[in-house]
């Protein structure tokens, strides 16, 4: 006799059901409108600093490129589940493949990752150019930049391979609904057949020294940072400093923050309304937060995207050649 959970084998799923946000369809319809203009701004945001930095000499710089790439790493992110979420908005069935399913769940904590070695590497610039600003120019060469940031794509998506193994072994059977808006390791390991706390456990470690190691150098670096700006002796050169240190720390502590509630702790201690909201907010609103932190405290950004603007500007103004 098969228990309740279903640990025959043979009826395995070959697909899931990703619940969402269980509502009304008005309230369905007004969330589906919201994360729309949401992403459409996620994407027009990170755009613009990919065509300011592009396009602005001024800003070929590492530190610029650096940005360049996370903002280039911010548009990959979000749409790996919102495009498919809005899908699910409008849908009765709300489901995605087995495949589809893990597919989602290794781009979008790949990229995840990713962004946690883009933040360190953009750490280490700064440290680099306000402790070390006699060696930078030699260290941090636009080459060398750019094998860096390389370098943290290769690293970010090679790290979930591991785990989105792990979890794709375990027999699952039904029931097959997700309670959540993508394919998140904590509900997609509830769903198996049978008991897996070694798998739960190996994530929660792997999530945690992944975090926290990232974290720490960042932490260290920006503490460096912050001891070197101190002995600035120029009011206007200790502004400058902290302006530009702000918005990165400031990213980081939105990132960090919300990832540490979700992924430090074993998963089944985190309510499935907690995941969503949290969820949402590193996933969706944070990638939208970004360029508007470091845009609005830049003001080489400010300038270049003005250029930008002004040259749209101007170019819709003239009329049509014969």
């Amino acid at each position: 006799m098969q228990s309740s959970r279903g640990t025959n084998l043979s009826d395995a799923v070959s697909g899931f059901i990703l619940l969402g946000f269980p509502c009304t369809s008005e309230i369905q319809i007004f969330l589906f409108t919201l994360f729309s203009v949401t992403y459409v701004l996620t994407l027009v945001g990170n755009v613009c600093i990919l065509c300011a930095v592009r396009w602005d000499h001024h800003l070929h710089s590492p530190m610029y490129i650096l940005l360049a790439n996370f903002s280039f790493l911010e548009i990959w992110y979000v749409t790996s589940t919102v495009p498919n979420m809005l899908a699910n908005f409008l849908s009765e069935t709300k489901t995605i493949s087995f495949s589809g399913c893990f597919l989602q769940f290794y781009f979008f904590f790949s990229m995840g990752t990713t962004e946690t070695f883009v933040l360190s590497v953009m750490a280490y610039d700064r440290y680099l150019a306000i402790c070390r600003p006699l060696h930078y120019p030699s260290v941090m060469t636009v080459q060398r930049c750019i094998r860096m940031g390389a370098c943290c794509w290769v690293c970010g998506f090679s790290c979930f391979l591991f785990p989105v193994y792990l979890i794709s072994r375990l027999p699952f059977c039904g029931p097959n609904t997700i309670d959540h808006f993508l394919c998140d390791p904590g509900p997609l390991m509830k769903l198996s057949c049978v008991p897996a706390p070694a798998t739960e456990i190996i994530c929660a470690v792997f999530n945690s020294v992944l975090i926290f190691s990232t974290f720490l150098f960042i932490t260290s670096s920006y503490t460096l940072v912050i001891r070197a700006v101190l002995r600035v002796p120029s009011a206007e050169g200790r502004r400058k400093a902290f302006s530009t240190c702000g918005s990165h720390l400031a990213v980081v502590a939105l990132f960090y923050g919300s990832i540490m509630v979700m992924y430090v702790s074993p998963t089944s201690g985190n309510p499935a309304g907690i995941q969503k909201i949290v969820t949402l907010f590193y996933s969706v609103l944070t990638p939208l937060f970004n360029p508007l932190i470091y845009s609005l405290r830049n003001k080489e950004m400010k300038e270049a995207l003005r250029k930008i603007f002004r040259t749209l500007r101007f170019a819709q103004g003239q009329p049509p050649k014969n």
